[in-house]
């Protein structure tokens, strides 16, 4: 049965078993032979390693096998590198920051991995790693970004501790521009530390096949092929030397896409104890193992011209990288700086990247990845701006907005935007969520002694990415299609979305198509799911796969019909004989590539096809986001009232699937602004490493979200998809924000750093209260 195709919301076939306790995941896959893993880790930030004893470990119950840092140097396992392959302005690659698969002589972060423990059960396993006894001398440490460039070295050959300064844009310009000025807003932002927090944690189940020669490795991953290459590399092999499978992933953000020490090692001490071994991190463990994200510290300056126009925008941004650079830690604050002059006609931008080392766990890419870091810098400063001018914040907004007469439009840090109405966008938005009737509403709060807010985000993105990605269907002999593609899903509705595209493309039901992915023996090659790439990458290579199935089928359904190819047309999933009543369905034509009596001379047997497709260009996701909060000054509480999300993702292949995304990216963005954060003492420990320290979003925390579309098609494409996987955290984050700040300018706070916790907010209210009270009492003895 065909559920409907491009642009019906279809709802998730994939939910039928993950609701209903089905899903594969690495804790019901792991079998009854397999050893268990825990690691030992460093207590300290920043310690020198004297000795890991595993003498009285090694004695306990259950315990096969203890591996240190020097087991896998003697084996000649490697260090992990990066994947981020930018070179600095003199000449010279980003400095090295190897993360090793176990400490030796120094562990640069609590968590800092020293040593595992392979045990029969996984409780004898947590007994040993008790009993590991590592002599350490703790030395001085680093781990707020602020104090970086003047904190002990991290690594000895950076300077300063910082890895990186990178310039983008025109210095020149912007030079020129800021000096004809009429008015300049500076402003300075701290972006909060967060962690992925998945569903289910970081896991993998490894073994070594002796038969083959090769490691397998099952393990939840957004990129098989990316992660099997890495982790080949690593281990000494050539990538055929490591099968990688992932079956169902509990959730990933960005985190689950990287090579981790932990995989390493349990793929070394499989080979070497000779049965698989599983691991699985603890909650508690994957607050101090995990990749953490975010950590900016921004300086944004705007330059405007008399009629509140920019001519201009100058910023600098610092960013965490953490102790190592993980694969694609640096990439988050370089990759999306598009970002930072949103849908604005800005004619002239220049921007300073610096990355530093710290203390800490290292800094992934984490939903957005610097996207909606840059869009809260440049929306907070318009909101301070709009207050300095005397403006209404729409207004100055208005003002700004690229006009649709010059789409396409060349930005001063060199991306094209190629669609969007974003003034119409922002209309749209603005009505939904009733913009000018909130005075009224905000003036009923205010005599219930309540405090209320409205804050307006335009966000614009860059998504998806210019490396290509394959997709290959396989006719079997009974009609059934198997479609190969190299993305690999961790919620976003792939199974439902890719079986759209084909019912319109050829026409067929979705219980004839069965999908395979992240299995790098199945999928020829992938470059895996990230950034919103998925369906724009997949969608092209698609529309390649149809053209090549048809042709081939064209030739053997004219074969069977006893007619000339061009008297054929295919329509709703059958050629059919033009002006007869003769068809014959793309399923049986199928059936019939598999029977050699019935194919013409020359055909080869079976229907098959492979297409891999690159995008010249990124695609711009953009929207307007609408929040409306109300704080009570008496404990600072902060409430979300009502959201609204216009978005521009372009051509919409399943609204259901595009609003889930969306109401997903508007919690994470909201609660990075108002709850979440990785926070450290002075001594490098996490002082938020549960849940019961950390908060988590529930669904009480949210309002009922209202969001919409106002597509215009992208020109990157050939289906005019744009990426939608972040647009909800990328306009959550400013807009959020923006209406905590719009509450508290009534009683006089204009600054709060996220999270705008309860006890944040009181003593921002409090302290702003105590000073008038100061002031009017010094007018009053001067009076």
């Amino acid at each position: 049965m065909n559920r409907g195709g491009v642009g019906h919301s279809v709802l998730r076939i994939e939910d039928d078993r993950l609701v209903t306790g089905q899903g594969r995941f690495a804790g019901d896959i792991a079998g009854s032979d397999c050893l268990h893993a825990v690691f030992v880790r460093s207590c300290h930030a920043n310690c020198r390693i004297h000795e890991v004893d595993i003498s009285a470990a090694l004695d306990l119950p259950g315990v096969k096998a203890i591996f240190t840092a020097r087991d896998l140097m003697d084996a000649g396992i490697g260090d992990i590198g990066s994947l981020t392959r930018r070179v600095r302005a003199d000449g010279d690659r980003i400095a090295s920051a190897p993360r090793p698969v176990l400490a030796g002589s120094l562990a640069r972060y609590a968590g800092d991995p020293i040593a595992v423990v392979i045990a029969t059960t996984r409780y004898e396993a947590e007994d040993a790693a008790a009993a590991v006894r590592v002599v350490d001398e703790a030395l001085a440490s680093v781990t707020a970004l602020e104090k970086a460039a003047a904190g002990p070295l991290v690594w000895p050959h950076i300077a300063g501790n910082r890895a990186f300064r990178l310039d983008f844009g025109n210095e020149g310009d912007v030079e020129e521009a800021f000096a004809r000025a009429s008015h300049v807003t500076c402003q300075d932002i701290a972006i909060s530390r967060v962690t992925a927090a998945p569903l289910e944690p970081r896991n993998g189940i490894a073994d070594w096949n002796a038969a083959l020669d090769r490691y397998e490795l099952t393990v939840g991953t957004q990129s098989p092929h990316m992660l099997r290459n890495e982790l080949a590399m690593v281990l000494g092999v050539p990538a055929s030397g490591l099968h990688v499978m992932s079956p169902d992933v509990g959730g990933s953000f960005g985190l689950k896409n990287a090579a981790f020490p932990e995989l390493v090692a349990i793929l070394w001490a499989a080979r070497q104890c000779g049965r698989p071994v599983f691991w699985e991190a603890s909650r508690s463990e994957s607050f101090l193992a995990d990749d953490h994200a975010r950590d900016n510290l921004w300086s944004v300056e705007v330059a405007f011209d008399a009629d509140a126009r920019i001519l201009g925008v100058r910023a600098y941004l610092a960013a965490n990288l953490g102790a190592y650079l993980s694969t694609y830690g640096g990439n988050s604050p370089l990759n999306n700086l598009v970002g930072l002059l949103g849908p604005y006609a800005i004619p002239a931008a220049s921007v300073t990247v610096s990355g530093y080392v710290t203390n800490t766990n290292p800094v992934a890419a984490y939903r957005g990845a610097g996207r909606p870091e840059a869009s809260l810098a440049i929306e907070r400063t318009l909101d301070t701006a709009a207050r300095e001018l005397g403006l209404d914040r729409v207004e100055l907004r208005r003002r700004n907005l690229i006009p649709p007469a010059s789409i396409p439009w060349r930005t001063p840090l060199g991306p094209v935007i190629d669609s969007g109405d974003f003034a119409g966008t922002m209309a749209l938005a603005l009505q939904r969520a009733d913009w000018e009737g909130f005075p009224a509403r905000r003036a009923r709060a205010a005599g219930e002694g309540r405090l209320r807010g409205i804050g307006i985000a335009n966000h614009l993105e860059s998504a998806g990415s210019v490396a290509r990605d394959m997709a290959e269907l396989r006719f079997d002999a009974e009609g059934c299609a198997e479609l190969c593609v190299g993305t690999a899903a961790q919620g976003q509705g792939h199974e439902t979305a890719f079986r759209q595209l084909l019912g319109d493309f050829l026409g067929l039901p979705f219980d004839a198509i069965r999908i395979a992915a992240s299995d790098t023996d199945l999928v020829h090659e992938g470059n895996g799911a990230y950034g919103s790439r998925s369906l724009t990458v997949i969608s092209a290579a698609l529309g390649g796969v149809r053209d090549e199935i048809l042709a081939r089928a064209r030739r053997l359904a004219a074969h069977l019909l006893e007619c000339g190819e061009h008297d054929l047309v295919f329509e709703a999933g059958a050629f059919r004989v033009a002006g007869a009543d003769i068809r014959i369905a793309l399923q049986d034509v199928a059936r019939a590539s598999h029977d050699p009596a019935r194919l013409p001379a020359g055909f080869e047997p079976g229907l098959a096809a492979r297409c891999t497709w690159q995008p010249s260009a990124c695609n711009y996701p953009s929207g307007t986001h609408v929040c409306e909060v109300e704080i009570d000054p008496q404990t600072g509480e902060v409430r979300l009232l009502g959201y609204v999300a216009l978005e521009d993702c372009g051509r919409v292949i399943n609204p259901a699937l595009l609003a889930g995304q969306i109401h997903g990216g508007i919690v994470q963005g909201a609660a990075q602004v108002l709850m979440e954060a990785i926070v450290h003492d002075e001594y490098g420990q996490i002082l938020t490493g549960s849940f019961l320290d950390y908060a988590m979003p529930r669904a009480s925390d949210m309002p009922s979200f209202v969001v919409e579309d106002d597509s215009h098609l992208a020109t990157t494409n050939p289906m005019g998809i744009k990426g939608a996987g972040e647009s909800g955290t990328v306009g959550a984050l400013p807009a959020v924000l923006s209406a905590v700040l719009d509450a508290l300018a009534v009683a006089g706070v204009h600054d709060l750093d996220m999270p705008a916790t309860p006890s944040r907010v009181w003593r921002a209210l409090s302290a702003r209260a105590l000073l008038e009270q100061n002031r009017l009492a010094v007018d009053g003895e001067g009076g």
